[in-house]
Formats: structure tokens, C-alpha cells, sequence
């Protein structure tokens, strides 16, 4: 049996402390979703690489990672991968979406992003799942907790999605479109090191001011995303997997605000 194969398109360019330290931003999908006998390859798109036509059929899913540029725009690399992404949809490949990911998904699906009403969300988030959750394991938590680093969101929904989870500054946190679909605003391949290394690059380039970039960093005292229970979700969903597989979530440390 040929092994699974899965892609990493990569709407950023890597930092140099994040390819020295993690191996990419690829390497931490990799990190995050791979298991044993997989096959995980990565493409480009926001340099212009993309997978040809002729392969995509051979892949077992697709993830879509956050970038720095915005999903409501029109540069060629972004039109493309539009195109691609209903393609995608039409074969019915798993997809999941992370941050820019989970907007430009939603944008090719028939819904629209732009600036986040509500201004920069960066820090540790909780998250809500709407009623009623869409998992199959009764055991997974209500909320869980997720960095965040974005200041656009999904403004309007596609119609055929649904939301699955909210959180006080962004109403759609994640959406899902049939059993193929997932997007997630926040990013579940980030650790509190790298969001750090983020916020300086944030307030160095003047995107942030230095005031507001003290506080984030203040408010993150005490705060830990919930890693494991986003890897069980995303790697289930991805594999096409039973949510509560190979796992009791009420025995992984959850978030202080769901203890």
C-alpha cells in the first residue's frame, strides 16, 4: 500500500530563528500533524510553486498555513491558490485552513474576509464551540485556549459552512464545510516561544506599537495554549479519524479558564 501523502502550502516566508529553531514553518506541520509512514511535501504558493494538476489526486489532504499578506487581496499568487483551493473543494480533498489559511479558504468558498472589526487579536485566546459541538467524543472540552496573531477575519460566512467555535473579539473562530473542510483562525502549530519571536517582528516593522506589544507580552504571564487537544482535533480531522481517537481528551491539561 502506497504510504498517505499530504501538503504544506505555504502562503509565508520563513523567519531565520523559526527555520533554525523549528525547521520552517513547514517543519512545524510536520511536527505537529505527521505520523509514522507518511509522506509530507511542501509547496511554495506565495512564491509562486504550486502542485500541477496531474497530482493533486495522489494527496490525502492539504494544509494551508498563515501568512503576512491579506486574504481579501489580489496578488496573482493569492487569485491562483483561489483557484486551486475550488478545485480542491470539488474533489472533495481534505483541507484545513490555519489563520490566513482559514480566511482565504472561506473567501474561495463564496464568503469574504477583510480587516478585523475589532482590531489585532495576539496573545492566548479561549475559544468557544457552538452548540451543538460538531465532534462525535462527548469528552471534548467546551473551550479551549489558542494563539492567535492575525487583524483580518472571515466577516461573512460561506453558504454551504457552518461555524464551529467563537471567541469574544472574532465570531467565526472556526468553520467547517461538509466532512472535507476545516478552518481555524488561530494558529494550534504555535508555541508561546514563537509568538514572542512574532510580537518583536510585529513591533520592529511598526505594525504594532511598542505599548501595545508590552501588554500582549504581559497578558501571556500564566497563559498556555492547549497543544495536545489542537493536534488530536487536527490530525483527526485531517486523517478522517473519530474525534475521541486513540484518546481520552479528559485526561489532557485544558486551558486554566475550562479547569
Amino acid at each position: 500500500m502506497d504510504p498517505k501523502r499530504y501538503a504544506v502550502l505555504l502562503c509565508a516566508e520563513d523567519t531565520e530563528y523559526v527555520k533554525k529553531k523549528y525547521g520552517g514553518y513547514f517543519g512545524l506541520f510536520v511536527g505537529m500533524l505527521s505520523e509514522a509512514g507518511e509522506r509530507w511535501e511542501v509547496y511554495r504558493v506565495a512564491c509562486g510553486e504550486f502542485p500541477a494538476d496531474d497530482v493533486l489526486e495522489s494527496y490525502d489532504g492539504f494544509v494551508i498555513t498563515g501568512s503576512c499578506n491579506d486574504a481579501h487581496g489580489n496578488d496573482l499568487w493569492i487569485c491562483k491558490l483561489i483557484i486551486l483551493l475550488k478545485k480542491l473543494d470539488s474533489m472533495q480533498k481534505k483541507i484545513l485552513g490555519i489563520c490566513f489559511g482559514h480566511q482565504v479558504l472561506g473567501r474561495a468558498l463564496g464568503g469574504t474576509t477583510g480587516r478585523a472589526i475589532s482590531g489585532w487579536d495576539i496573545g492566548v485566546t479561549t475559544i468557544h464551540f457552538t452548540p451543538p459541538k460538531m465532534f462525535s467524543s462527548p469528552n471534548i472540552p467546551t473551550s479551549i485556549s489558542v494563539i492567535e496573531c492575525h487583524q483580518d477575519e472571515i466577516r461573512e460566512l460561506p453558504p454551504r459552512a457552518v461555524v464551529m467555535a467563537w471567541s469574544q473579539k472574532t465570531g467565526i473562530e472556526m468553520f467547517k464545510c461538509g466532512d472535507h473542510i476545516m478552518g481555524i483562525q488561530g494558529h494550534p502549530e504555535y508555541n508561546k516561544d514563537i509568538l514572542l519571536h512574532l510580537i518583536g517582528r510585529l513591533s520592529e516593522r511598526k505594525l504594532i506599537v511598542e505599548s501595545f506589544a508590552e501588554e500582549v507580552k504581559a497578558n501571556l504571564v500564566g497563559k498556555e495554549p492547549d497543544l495536545e487537544v489542537w493536534r488530536i482535533l487536527c490530525t483527526n480531522f485531517l486523517k478522517g479519524r473519530d474525534d475521541s481517537y486513540a484518546y481520552d481528551y479528559k485526561t489532557l491539561p485544558i486551558s486554566e479558564k475550562e479547569k
